[in-house]
């Protein structure tokens, strides 16, 4: 990571969240006290950054500078919000094609699904605050600047996201290993989302019994599930497919 996408300092900190920065997360020494840290974690919280407690080692590791125990990664990206841009799609006409991400990690795979996103025409990407990649710089190269051209929406929660899009009139489909229904028989002409899970857990139990619907992607090989990036591009695909094949039958 580049040294201009990291801050060091309590106060330096401080200033960059009141100076409008897009912080991504904050790493902060486990044992920090003092009035100056009570000021910087009531503006984390009160901005909603994530902050992850570690030890001074994994701090140092980052850098030697005089970082009195927090080191602040600025996002590549400004974050937004579904509730700023679902509304404004239903406005102009479009019906929303969103992608949520439940508990992605890996920057290559996020980086990838990016890539995939832009050149189908998804609307907007959903992550979580926390357990979840983020913007940074590693994945605006994977993604082949893909991020810095389709909004990213950093959500409390990945629930809340599919709870707020089914109250918007958005049908979520979650992509899993578990379900019967094959993807291809579900309908996506409508305004829809996809979620796709981590490679590991897929899409977590709680979120896949609030979805819609729960598609599943034939496999006829050996080994154990597709890679998350592919699966979310044969979904979003289908999409692509079953949008394009209605407006030629309007037509």
């Amino acid at each position: 990571m580049e040294k201009n996408e990291m801050i060091f300092g309590i106060r330096a900190v401080i200033e960059a969240i009141e100076a409008g920065k897009e912080i991504d997360k904050v790493l902060i020494k486990k044992d920090l006290q003092g009035d100056l840290f009570k000021e910087l974690f009531g503006i984390l919280k009160e901005n909603n950054i994530p902050v992850q407690r570690v030890p001074m080692e994994r701090i140092n590791r980052i850098t030697r500078k005089n970082h009195q125990g927090v080191v602040a990664f600025i996002s590549s990206v400004t974050y937004q919000h579904l509730a700023d841009i679902v509304p404004s799609l239903y406005e102009d006409g479009k019906l929303p094609f969103i992608v949520l991400l439940d508990g992605i990690t890996d920057v290559r795979n996020f980086g990838a699904i990016a890539r995939t996103c832009e050149c189908a025409g998804v609307d907007a990407i959903v992550i979580p605050e926390k357990g979840s990649v983020s913007v940074n710089a590693d994945a605006v190269k994977t993604s082949a600047g893909a991020l810095l051209h389709i909004p990213v929406c950093r959500e409390k929660s990945i629930q809340e996201a599919i709870r707020f899009l089914q109250g918007s009139g958005v049908r979520v489909v979650a992509a899993t290993e578990k379900a019967v229904r094959k993807y291809t028989e579900v309908e996506y002409a409508d305004p829809v989302a996809i979620i796709m899970g981590a490679e590991d857990t897929g899409v977590s139990s709680d979120n896949l019994r609030i979805c819609d619907e729960m598609v599943s992607i034939p496999q006829m090989g050996t080994i154990g599930s597709l890679n998350v990036s592919v699966a979310a591009g044969i979904m979003m695909y289908e999409v692509v497919r079953q949008r394009l094949s209605d407006n030629m039958t309007v037509e």
